[in-house]
């Protein structure tokens, strides 16, 4: 993963944050139940905290070191896993289909998280 990559990808992520965030606080208020927005939510706020910490990265790190990839790597999967996995688990009851089964995803990508923030740690410390 090259610095370029990891600043698109935090763009995106903060891109669609935001689009999200605003539907969640205007549209998908008069479709959800007040704790699925609530989870809605959380997922959005995930990936805006992640899409900061992801600039932050790309524009510290070169990237040329492989603890500093894996971070990024971390960050950028476990972010997906996380947050898309409880905009979906949000909608399931609406769109009237069982999604479950994405139930164990979403730890998955918060462990990843924290992964990539151990690295960070890591990263920082040895430099």
């Amino acid at each position: 993963m090259t610095q370029k990559m990891v600043l698109a990808i935090a763009s995106v992520f903060g891109f669609f944050a935001v689009i999200l965030g605003a539907f969640g606080a205007h549209a998908f208020k008069k479709i959800l139940t007040a704790d699925k927005l609530a989870s809605f939510e959380t997922g959005v706020k995930y990936q805006l905290y992640h899409a900061l910490v992801l600039l932050f990265v790309g524009m510290y790190f070169s990237m040329e070191k492989s603890t500093e990839k894996t971070m990024a790597w971390f960050f950028v999967v476990g972010t997906l896993l996380f947050s898309v996995s409880i905009y979906f688990l949000s909608f399931g009851e609406y769109w009237k289909v069982n999604l479950k089964f994405l139930g164990p995803i979403t730890p998955i990508g918060g462990l990843l998280m924290i992964l990539g923030w151990a690295l960070l740690f890591w990263n920082v410390w040895k430099r």
